[in-house]
């Protein structure tokens, strides 16, 4: 019987071990038993996913000319019935189910083609901010199903894509073909030799872009009043190198010629040939040299521009603004 005994408490041991083993936390001092590791796991919350980052990129339509598209390509609308002084947005509902409002992300959206001056945000009446344009809340359209598409366009006379500016993109007329691009090396009184471009107007330089890699960065508002010279097949030249002359894809998707690989545009107050008006304004534009360069002609040699700058008042702001243009 002691042996019986002996074999059963040898064996109440190993399984007593065993449980013990099972149990892992054992016995919590005071005799209390130690929570399970399941109920001392502390949960956590489910972490929030972030909002889309926002892109607003100005994108060339056929038959449109430009309009803003989102991050997905889709282009975005305005709704007359909606105000833009002060931002309220009125399309709630199933409004907003057929025009899903395109609402702001966490970060600051990402800008191609825009000026950032004209974007901004409104909350709308569940609470949520939707993006701006001018103050116009801006929307998709749940029928168009793909990038570059405006089946929304005049739907009901109230919705219409928006422009760069905020504005209605409106129907253009059939434009005609551009012509042939010309670059020559020509004498432009008050700067020497400059390049000209097939209507003779001078081709200046902005200092702000870059050249390796060709880059433009005159867009909006500087892209109206320093005209980029758009590339349409292989420019005809007249006392320039070949080698010096290529093009690059700006941000709305056209190509603009560079030379030098600095891409060249045109002034918009150079009113004919033989003016450069344009050379040194805010001391980053420059009349280029067929070489590539920007020409070192002193800028007193604007008649124009000293005009201008006598009739301006005291204290008033360039015409250039802070950016050059």
């Amino acid at each position: 019987m002691a042996r019986k005994r002996i074999v059963l408490s040898a064996t109440t041991a190993v399984l007593g071990m065993a449980v013990l083993g099972a149990c892992g936390q054992g016995t919590a001092p005071g005799g209390a038993a130690a929570p399970a590791a399941a109920e001392q796991a502390v949960v956590a919350p489910a972490a929030q996913q972030a909002a889309p980052a926002v892109k607003l990129t100005a994108t060339e339509v056929d038959g449109l000319g430009q309009v803003l598209t989102e991050q997905g390509g889709k282009t975005l609308y305005r709704f007359d019935k909606d105000t833009a002084s002060p931002p309220k947005s009125n399309c709630e509902g199933d409004c907003a189910k057929a025009w899903p409002p395109l609402l702001a992300g966490d970060a600051a959206p990402e800008l191609s083609g825009v000026d950032a001056s004209v974007v901004g945000e409104v909350t709308r009446a569940d609470g949520t901010k939707q993006v701006t344009v001018k103050g116009w809340p801006v929307y998709t359209y749940a029928k168009d199903t793909a990038a570059g598409e405006v089946k929304g366009q005049a739907v009901g006379g109230t919705w219409y894509a928006v422009n760069p500016q905020g504005g209605k993109a409106e129907a253009q007329p059939e434009q005609q073909p551009r012509a042939q691009v010309k670059l020559t090396a020509a004498e432009v009184e008050g700067v020497g030799r400059v390049l000209t471009e097939q209507n003779g107007l001078t081709l200046y330089l902005f200092s702000k872009d870059s050249k390796k890699p060709p880059k433009s960065v005159c867009n909006g508002d500087c892209a109206t009043t320093w005209p980029p010279l758009l590339a349409n097949g292989t420019p005809e030249l007249s006392g320039v190198d070949p080698n010096l002359v290529g093009k690059v894809k700006r941000d709305d998707g056209t190509e603009q010629v560079t030379v030098g690989g600095w891409p060249v545009y045109t002034y918009a107050k150079d009113a004919a040939a033989g003016q450069a008006n344009g050379h040194g304004v805010g001391g980053t534009w420059y009349a280029m040299m067929p070489e590539g360069c920007k020409s070192e002609a002193p800028f007193v040699a604007q008649q124009g521009k000293q005009e201008q700058k006598k009739s301006e008042p005291a204290g008033s702001a360039p015409d250039s603004g802070g950016n050059g243009y």
